[in-house]
């Protein structure tokens, strides 16, 4: 297994991860009937997610910028794996994107101004590097 599939795996598992720590703070905050429920507007006053607490919020928030982020990083990934093009260059992107994701949860979470964006940056300029390696 190449680093970086090996790395695309772990960053599925931070995906799982994640989600944990959105979900279960959100399901105790908003009870079973809510979180089970079809949400239909017309059930709800607002939608759950403004219904949670400000860090339950950020941490859901940050679930979903990942789940975006994964998508590029598994092309990414896959480009380079499939080609037969890794090399110590795009392991290194590779490392660096979990890395930063890996961050990204507590510096979402805890509302890091301007960390988090700064994070996020270096995460998607390594998947940018990955692709553009593949081209190279």
């Amino acid at each position: 297994m190449t680093q970086e599939l090996l790395v695309l795996v772990l960053a599925g598992l931070l995906q799982v991860i994640q989600f944990g720590l959105y979900a279960v703070p959100a399901n105790l905050e908003l009870g079973p009937g809510k979180t089970m429920s079809p949400r239909d507007p017309e059930r709800l006053s607002k939608p759950l997610m403004e219904q949670v607490s400000t860090r339950t919020g950020r941490l859901a928030r940050a679930y979903q910028n990942h789940n975006e982020a994964l998508l590029l990083f598994a092309v990414a990934v896959l480009v380079i794996t499939l080609s037969g093009q890794s090399s110590w260059f795009t392991a290194a992107c590779a490392w660096a994107y979990l890395v930063a994701r890996i961050l990204y949860v507590p510096a979402y979470a805890n509302g890091w101004v301007p960390g988090r964006s700064l994070i996020f940056a270096i995460g998607w300029l390594a998947t940018v590097l990955m692709l553009l390696a593949a081209l190279i």
